[in-house]
């Protein structure tokens, strides 16, 4: 049973703005750390944002600054607004627990030109 339908990414210009979207059953959205992972080029995948079930957030030094993790709790949605978008940021994303569970969605594929 899939309990993460993530959604969102695309292409982008340096400079640029993009939101991901995953929603979560609830009884993972309440009770867990929500995270958001990406995967680079050739690189492992690397935890950039995660969300206690608190509130409490804490962020990759990458992205600190530019990117926001939020919980909407009225349809158990968890987010990632990506401001100032760069190149370097040219991955596939994913949402998960943190630490993860086994399962992993597909992934969003997030493209950012120069």
């Amino acid at each position: 049973q899939v309990q993460l339908v993530e959604s969102g990414g695309g292409s982008a210009q340096a400079g640029g703005s993009l939101r991901l979207s995953c929603v979560a059953s609830e009884r993972l959205f309440r009770g867990y750390t929500m995270a958001w992972y990406r995967q680079r080029p050739g690189q492992e995948r690397e935890v950039i944002a995660g969300i206690t079930s608190a509130g409490a957030i804490n962020y990759h030094g990458s992205v600190q600054g530019r990117f926001a993790i939020s919980k909407d709790y009225a349809d158990n949605t968890v987010y990632l607004q990506m401001n100032n978008l760069k190149p370097e940021d040219t991955a596939v994303y994913f949402c998960n627990l943190r630490p993860p569970m086994r399962y992993w969605g597909q992934g969003l594929e997030v493209t950012v030109s120069s």
